[in-house]
């Protein structure tokens, strides 16, 4: 069984000894901070980008591998769940707004969870709905961070003076950690 595994090594150690040069690395991580903000960041333009009913850019924020809807049917794939978000993209089925109000990054750097409220507006009514999102952000090769997973929990009726409370706690800069 030895005799087998150093056999097996053998041609990576003549690729060493060749002076093959390794892949690229990923690009370095920040600090945890200021991974942190980057991503509080791009929840706000992930949601911005829906809000501005902009497809490509909300296409943008997505990993191309990414699964939303993972506690349920999941839809997998930048290009499924852009089709599978059209309606509310275009804002014709219900008008969509949220915002994070945690982010926190993982051991590795490159691996971020972003949390906070939705709100729901139904615009043939006009009434509302809050419910909440987890997002699971991934730093890309290109450095930068996608979602990577998303999901949320089933939003309930709420009034106006709850809508009015979800638009105050917006912050739209990254809070100290």
């Amino acid at each position: 069984m030895t005799t087998g595994l150093r056999l097996s090594c053998l041609p990576l150690l003549a690729a060493i000894a060749a002076g093959v040069p390794a892949a690229e690395p990923p690009p370095a991580a920040a600090s945890a901070d200021e991974a942190r903000c980057t991503v509080w960041a791009r929840e706000l333009g992930f949601a911005d980008a829906l809000a501005r009913h902009d497809a490509a850019a909300f296409a943008g924020f997505l990993h191309a591998d990414a699964v939303f809807g993972v506690g349920h049917q999941p839809t997998r794939g930048r290009t499924a769940i852009v089709a599978d978000w059209m309606p509310l993209i275009e804002g014709k089925a219900l008008e969509l707004r949220w915002y994070p109000e945690r982010v926190s990054v993982g051991g590795d750097g490159r691996t971020a969870y972003s949390s906070g409220p939705a709100l729901y507006r139904n615009p043939t009514d006009g009434s509302f709905r809050l419910g909440r999102f987890g997002s699971v952000w991934q730093q890309d090769a290109d450095g930068q961070w996608r979602v990577i997973f998303d999901d949320g929990i089933r939003p309930t009726p709420i009034d106006e003076a709850g809508a009015k409370a979800f638009e105050a706690g917006r912050r739209d800069t990254c809070p100290a950690a």
